[in-house]
């Protein structure tokens, strides 16, 4: 992706993640804004955006971390939100593993707590170590924790697939997890 790409892509995270009121903008109950809604609001306050633009960060995307409705009038993360939003997920059954990328410096606090969904609204999860291995790379020396899935999900937890194809769930208590060198 080209910086223009990428620094709209950074400005939607925050808008349809995080912020919306920021510039003023109001999701629905499920994360979904207008469009139009969020053209304008966005030029109004200094960033021009424009449709194209808008489409081409949802397709070259490459954690696909956006969708845009059927009807092409509405936009929204897949997941990763810090405010309050339903995606209405179903429950899935997860495969036997998934994997968490994470950084050094957090296992202390995850041998001790498990991993926990911070200040977003859930613990995410990736069925590749490769994917793992890049989001560990954001927060420091990655490290990649196998997480019992299958078996979680056996004793209750629920899990959910995300349109992206990331896996979340509420929780992942230390029990569940495999250590690097355990």
């Amino acid at each position: 992706m080209n910086d223009r790409l990428v620094s709209t892509s950074k400005f939607m995270s925050l808008i349809l993640r995080h912020k919306p009121e920021t510039i003023g903008l109001t999701l629905d109950p499920h994360g979904w804004a207008d469009i139009d809604e969020l053209l304008r609001l966005s030029r109004a306050r200094g960033k021009l955006l424009d449709r194209e633009v808008i489409e081409q960060v949802v397709a070259d995307n490459d954690k696909q971390r956006f969708i845009i409705s059927e009807d092409g009038n509405r936009i929204r993360a897949n997941q990763g939100h810090s405010i309050e939003v339903d995606l209405a997920l179903t429950p899935r059954e997860p495969p036997p593993v998934l994997f968490h990328g994470t950084a050094t410096r957090f296992l202390d606090s995850i041998r001790e707590q498990g991993l926990l969904h911070g200040n977003r609204q859930h613990v995410h999860l990736s069925l590749e170590q490769t994917t793992a291995v890049k989001v560990g790379q954001r927060h420091g020396k990655p490290v990649i924790l196998e997480v019992a899935a299958r078996h979680m999900h056996e004793q209750g937890h629920l899990f959910f697939l995300s349109e992206n194809g990331v896996w979340l769930t509420a929780h992942v208590p230390v029990l569940f997890i495999r250590f690097p060198g355990a």
